[in-house]
Parts: C-alpha cells; sequence; structure tokens
C-alpha cells in the first residue's frame, strides 16, 4: 500500500524544514517505481529486532543469523549498497548508530527496557521498534530505503508495516519457522506459540520475496505456509573461507591444552534442546561403555553457552555428564568466533550437530572449511550443509548408540576420516559468502520489479476507479 493522506517531512539541502504534500509524495513514488524496475537497490533497511549482528554467537539469541546478516551487510557494502541494520537497544551504553564498516550501519532502537527479553516478551515490543524505525526513514528524503529485509518472524511483522508506510519492497528470511519446529520437538522443549504460526503466515503473505535456504526450507514455506513459488528464492547461507580453513592441527591442539593422540568431539552453539548437544554427551557415554581404553584419549568439547529454553536448566548438561560418569572427558568453553573457533574445530576430529532442526546448519559448513568432518542429524537443511559419506555423514535419528556408532566409523578409522576431511574442504568450498549475497542482490532485483508491476497494477486500478 503507498503512503496516502499524511504530510511528509524532509531535509532540503539547506538544512530548512519543509513540508511536501501527500500528492507530491505519491509523484515521487511513483517515479521511482518507473526508474526502479529491476535496479540493484542503493540502500536497504535490515530488520533484525531480536539479536544484534554484533552480538557473540553462541549464547542468548545470537547465532547462525547473526553470522548471515553481518557476513552479508559487509559483502553488499563492498558491492555499493548500502545497509543500515536496525536492532533492539538492550543497554543505556550502547551508542544509537555504529559504523561496523564502511557502507554497513547498525542503528540500535529503543524499546522496552534495556535489559535482554525472551522472544515470548518481544511481540510487546513491535509498535516501539516499529516507531523508532520508521522516525529514523521519516527524517530522510523519501526514497531514502529502496528496500527491506526483514529476518525471523518478528522482524518480518515490522517489516510488513515498514513495507506499507515506506512504499518499498520486503524481502523476508525466516531462518526458523514455527510450524517446522513444532513437528520435531526436542524432549523438555516447548512449543512454539499460536502468535508465531499467525505472524508467519502474514509475513510470507505480505513479503514480495522470500529468502529459503533450501530447496526443501522452499518446499515447507509453499506446503505449510502457503507461499506463492515465484515469490520464493533459494539462497544457501556461505562460509568464510578465509577465515575457516586447513591450518596447523597441533598448534590448535597446543592453544586448547589437547595432546596429539587425544580423540576429540565437539559440540558448537547454543546450548538448549532444540540443539541436542545432550545427544552427543550421551553418544561418548557409550563409546566409553563398548571401549574402556578410549578413556585417557577422549575429549568431548561443548562451546557455547545456554539459551532458549535451556536458560531453565543451565547446569543441566553439566549434571549429565557427571551422571553418565564422563564428566572427566567433558570440557565446556565459552563461545568464540574468528579465528579462536576454527582453532577448535580444527583441533576436533569430529563436530557433531545433532539438532532436532536446522534451516541450514553454518557450524556444519565451518567446521568443514577446516577439514573437520562432520556428524550431522538428518534434518532441515543439514543434509546441504553436510554431503553424505563425503564431507562426513547423516544418522536418521537421534539414539545415542546410533550416534556413537557413526562417530566411532568416523574418528576411529583413519582411512576413512582422512577421505571425509579430504572431502569435506572440497565440499565447503561450493558455498561462499560472495555468492550468497550475489544471489540476494538478485532477490533484491527481482523484488523491486515485482514491487513496482503491482504499484503500476494497483495505480491502473485507482484511476479506473476515480
Amino acid at each position: 500500500m503507498m503512503r496516502r493522506g499524511r504530510t511528509r517531512r524532509v531535509r532540503p539541502v539547506d538544512g530548512r524544514d519543509e513540508r511536501r504534500q501527500p500528492g507530491e509524495v505519491m509523484r515521487e513514488v511513483t517515479t521511482l517505481r518507473a526508474a526502479g524496475r529491476e535496479r540493484t537497490p542503493r540502500r536497504v533497511a535490515v530488520l533484525s529486532l531480536h539479536t544484534s549482528p554484533l552480538e557473540l554467537p553462541g549464547t542468548g539469541d545470537a547465532g547462525g543469523m547473526n553470522v548471515y546478516i553481518m557476513q552479508t551487510a559487509l559483502r553488499l557494502a563492498s558491492r555499493g549498497v548500502e545497509v543500515e541494520v536496525f536492532t533492539r537497544a538492550t543497554s543505556s551504553e550502547l551508542p544509537p548508530v555504529v559504523e561496523h564498516a564502511p557502507g554497513v550501519l547498525v542503528r540500535h532502537v529503543m524499546a522496552g527496557p534495556f535489559e535482554d527479553l525472551g522472544k515470548q516478551e518481544l511481540p510487546a515490543q513491535l509498535c516501539a521498534f516499529a516507531a523508532g524505525v520508521l522516525r529514523v526513514e521519516a527524517q530522510s528524503e523519501p526514497g531514502y530505503y529502496d528496500l527491506v529485509h526483514s529476518h525471523y518472524w518478528l522482524s518480518g511483522q515490522v517489516g510488513w508495516l515498514a513495507k506499507e508506510r515506506m512504499g518499498v519492497p520486503l524481502v523476508h528470511t525466516a531462518h526458523t519457522l514455527a510450524k517446522v519446529k513444532n513437528a520435531a520437538l526436542a524432549e523438555g522443549d516447548e512449543p512454539e506459540p499460536r502468535v508465531r504460526v499467525i505472524g508467519e503466515e502474514q509475513v510470507v503473505a505480505a513479503a514480495d520475496r522470500l529468502v529459503a535456504n533450501t530447496a526443501f526450507e522452499f518446499d515447507q514455506l509453499v506446503s505449510l505456509y502457503g507461499a506463492r513459488p515465484e515469490s520464493v528464492a533459494t539462497v544457501p547461507p556461505g562460509v568464510d573461507l578465509h577465515t575457516f580453513a586447513p591450518d596447523d592441527v597441533g598448534q590448535a591442539r597446543a592453544a586448547l591444552g589437547l595432546t596429539a593422540d587425544a580423540v576429540v568431539l565437539t559440540f558448537v552453539g547454543r546450548i538448549q534442546p532444540l540443539k541436542a548437544p545432550d545427544v552427543l554427551v550421551r553418544a561418548a557415554a557409550r563409546l566409553l561403555a563398548d571401549d574402556p581404553g578410549l578413556r585417557g584419549r577422549l575429549v568431548v568439547l561443548i562451546v557455547g553457552g545456554p539459551s532458549g529454553t535451556g536458560l531453565e536448566q543451565p547446569e543441566a548438561l553439566q549434571k549429565l555428564s557427571a551422571e553418565l560418569g564422563i564428566g572427566d572427558v567433558v570440557r565446556f568453553l565459552s563461545p568464540r568466533s574468528g579465528s579462536a573457533l576454527a582453532d577448535v574445530y580444527r583441533a576436533s576430529d569430529v563436530v557433531a550437530v545433532p539438532s532436532h532442526n536446522e534451516s541450514f546448519g553454518l557450524v556444519a559448513l565451518e567446521a568443514q572449511a577446516c577439514g573437520t568432518p562432520v556428524v550431522a542429524a538428518a534434518v532441515g537443511g543439514l543434509p546441504v550443509a553436510v554431503a553424505d559419506g563425503r564431507s562426513g555423514r547423516l544418522v536418521y535419528s537421534h539414539d545415542p548408540a546410533d550416534w556413537a556408532r557413526v562417530i566411532r566409523s568416523v574418528v576411529l578409522d583413519r582411512a576413512n576420516r582422512a577421505a571425509l576431511a579430504a572431502g569435506a574442504v572440497a565440499h565447503a568450498r561450493r558455498f561462499s559468502w560472495d555468492s550468497t549475497t550475489e544471489s540476494l542482490v538478485a532477490t533484491y532485483r527481482e523484488a523491486i520489479g515485482a514491487f513496482a508491476e503491482d504499484g503500476g497494477r494497483r495505480d491502473e486500478r485507482e484511476d479506473r476507479a476515480g
């Protein structure tokens, strides 16, 4: 819907405020539409309400989505597309605007108290957050933003409003879907509320383009949410192939205090039922029960912090390790990123991704790029991120016995592991953030074109009606 019936404040070049009447705004936006068909946007408003891309992945709500937003923003900026990321301010000490890199701004919007709020509390802050976003846009000249890209359903709700008020197209990336998550709940996890399901359905209907990570997610959007197939673009996430690459394993192990002959099994991510780190711990206990001689060499690394429903019992994994009698084997490390995280991957014999649901699984790609095979659950986008039998192994259950058997076949068969390690590097090189960003730019151009055509048809109908 176009902007109608409101006076538009702009900032003229001489610094004086002036008012433009709705008719003038309509003519300007119509002109922009006509010129905007199939063009590359100059400036994109990215909405990430519930988590900031500046936060360290691995705790709270920070994870792969944070990496995705920042990595694509940096590459969009390098292509001449300015990116402004709007996120909720969680501290009074945060500056209103942070220039993360040339062409990449992060805007902290005041919406609710300066504290971490659970996702179930954030819907109450949608109006405040939307007001903050629109206030920034209202202080700029018409057409300041060419497009809105929202991430996760909460931001999608704000993006829906921003699309209507700004008169620009909306691109939305869900990252996770409530209907999919509720169909594969982990034990002890809570189902996503009805309000999220409805909210996702609304955003799917409102968006000009939806970005799916895989063909599997494409099908979910179409079959479960009624998305128009022509409105969904499949854009696989990437991996930073410069940071995550094979390097000296001995040096990486020394940095973590690991011996050269250690058998290292690793989990990286948020500690919550959805991510199922307990499956790896139970599998490790099974490995030791079957082969007690491994105890002197086996090390299980858990890298991350409690998140989501995992915050209700933040010490649950430590207690489970003790109950299973492997407390001496399991080590808990704080979240890390960049080269420090790459060293964790390199030091590992295998990285486990036992999630109950993953839209893609960036951890799997990062580990493989470092030359480490991955054992992953065959759910969501993981069968795309992991090439079964070539870069790692997929497990079609969450039974610790199955996981122990597959992990054993990887880490204790040196020839098999070496072959998978080589395949892991080759598979990861098929993905890059540059490729992801190129596909996003193409999707943006499609969204701008579709929005312009839809606006033209709407204007014709209104002219006939008038």
